[in-house]
């Protein structure tokens, strides 16, 4: 029995205890409600705002968000924001009164210092809003004061979100671009579009997410400046600014201090410590579709527009090397098999025996691949296999460096030396040719045991193949970039070899600003 009763007063008091919750939440309600009208009558002077009811306005926020979803971005996400904090109006009673919307449209206007177009903001349609409540003849009705709160709200926190994703993250994604982008690249995520919310300086927030990349600013002054670089119009200067500015804005930078840096139009490797370039050299990448530069960015046809590349275009990627294979073997892709060796091979029979090409068929060597007539082995009956053996005559040199990635390429020696000599080296398969494959290995391996068993074996007269980890792994990023600043501060262009600066310029088009 007294369990009985004890069983009841606990009961009891657990009812209370939800009641009690009940009441503080609904005084929190309406203590929250009292301020939202408190606030609004105290900087207004405006007798509407006085008792504006927050249960009509939460209905009538909802209808507003429901009925702009479709032309806002992100509109889920601010929805649910709205949704988990009540529909409370942050941007209208806190950053409307602190100068802080003012200082969203005066960046808004400035849009444009950064190639972009200030009206993607609506600056214009922001600041009548504000001017609203400034003024006691604008809002006359508790359904006016409804309408433009939900309304500036929506605005001010859409088109911030809008600000912060462009100057932070790029107004155009490049992996819904270019086929061939494999470097890891971050997009506007749900915390980085929730931190708006958040902001309580909002001038000083606005200055945080402005791009403070030197290389950056470089490129800025040059746009801002209307400079001309050498043998170029100034339409096609400006063009190659803009999609080099958008290429620093995307987040896909090297995040430490060591890494193997392949600029694909410059033709060149970088070995980078510490923002620096402590190796340099020549490298030949894969061939490009614009290889003769026929098309510019101020000049180029409607194919240019979407990309389609080479198939042996070298893909734009970001890895990690973990390891060399010192006098590698190659194993001839299928595709370069078909197109090269076997014509040749059909030329001469005793062109494979003196490339040192193996010969495989089910897994099998072939003792003697001089008697089969290749020119009746075509893509659709071939069933062989090529490799190509260590030595002098190996297309991949004597060493290569591996990394892992979706193409199969990889960084190599090469024993066709001429073509660096060559001003445009775009004329490999889409592997990425060195120049020095040895200086690259010492900076790497520094003086270690397995650089100088590296050395050793890439000087044997009867070379052997062998794998080496590498240990820490160096990341390796092969980018395009066609405009950049110098350590001497100058500004350097290169031609668009794949033709991918007008990819990206012809998809920037709609958010830049009128000249």
């Amino acid at each position: 029995m007294m369990i009985f009763n004890n069983a009841k007063r606990n009961n009891s008091f657990i009812l209370v205890l939800i009641l009690c919750c009940l009441v503080a939440t609904f005084q929190g309600c309406k203590k929250k409600r009292s301020e939202m009208s408190a606030i609004l009558f105290k900087r207004t002077h405006n007798t509407v705002f006085r008792d504006l009811d927050q249960d009509e306005f939460t209905a009538y926020f909802k209808k507003e968000l429901e009925r702009e979803k479709s032309g806002i971005n992100n509109s889920q996400l601010i929805i649910d924001h709205y949704d988990q904090n009540d529909y409370e109006p942050d941007f209208v009673l806190y950053h409307l009164w602190d100068g802080g919307l003012q200082a969203m449209l005066d960046r808004y206007h400035k849009a444009y210092e950064h190639g972009i177009d200030p009206q993607l903001f609506k600056p214009a349609q922001l600041s009548a809003l504000i001017d609203k409540f400034y003024n006691k003849d604008a809002i006359k009705t508790p359904e006016d004061a409804y309408r433009y709160i939900a309304q500036l709200e929506i605005m001010a926190s859409s088109t911030l979100i809008d600000y912060s994703s462009a100057l932070q993250y790029g107004i155009v994604s490049p992996k819904k671009i270019y086929s061939r982008y494999f470097i890891k690249t971050l997009q506007p995520d749900t915390a980085s579009i929730n931190r708006v919310f958040t902001v309580e300086n909002m001038p000083a927030y606005l200055d945080s997410i402005q791009p403070k990349d030197p290389e950056y600013l470089t490129l800025q002054k040059a746009y801002l400046g209307k400079y001309v670089a050498p043998k170029m119009s100034k339409e096609e200067t400006r063009r190659i600014l803009l999609v080099n500015m958008e290429r620093l804005r995307w987040k896909n930078k090297p995040a430490g201090n060591e890494y193997v840096y392949v600029n694909i139009p410059d033709f060149h490797l970088d070995v980078i410590d510490s923002g620096k370039s402590i190796l340099n050299m020549k490298v030949c990448v894969g061939e490009g579709r614009n290889k003769k530069y026929l098309n510019n960015l101020e000049n180029y046809n409607d194919t240019c527009k979407i990309d389609n590349p080479y198939a042996h275009e070298t893909p734009l990627l970001s890895s990690v090397i973990h390891s060399v294979e010192v006098n590698p073997v190659w194993n001839i892709p299928q595709s370069i098999a078909t197109k090269e060796i076997i014509v040749q091979a059909a030329k001469d029979p005793y062109y494979l025996s003196n490339k040192n090409i193996n010969v495989y068929k089910d897994d099998k060597l072939i003792q003697d691949p001089e008697t089969i007539d290749w020119s009746k082995v075509t893509k659709y009956n071939s069933d062989y296999e090529f490799r190509q053996q260590p030595g002098e005559d190996n297309s991949l040199g004597k060493i290569k460096f591996l990394f892992q990635n979706k193409s199969s390429v990889y960084l190599h020696d090469t024993p066709a030396k001429e073509a660096f000599h060559y001003t445009m080296r775009a004329v490999s398969h889409g592997c990425v040719r060195l120049e020095k494959p040895l200086e690259l290995a010492h900076t790497l391996f520094i003086d270690t045991v397995k650089y100088n068993l590296i050395a050793k074996d890439m000087q044997e007269d009867d070379p052997m193949s062998e794998d080496i980890s590498l240990r820490p792994r160096i990341p390796v990023y092969i980018t395009y970039i066609t405009c950049w600043s110098d350590q001497e501060g100058q500004l350097q262009f290169r031609g668009d070899v794949y033709g991918l600066d007008i990819v990206l310029y012809d998809h920037m088009k709609k958010y830049l600003p009128a000249e």
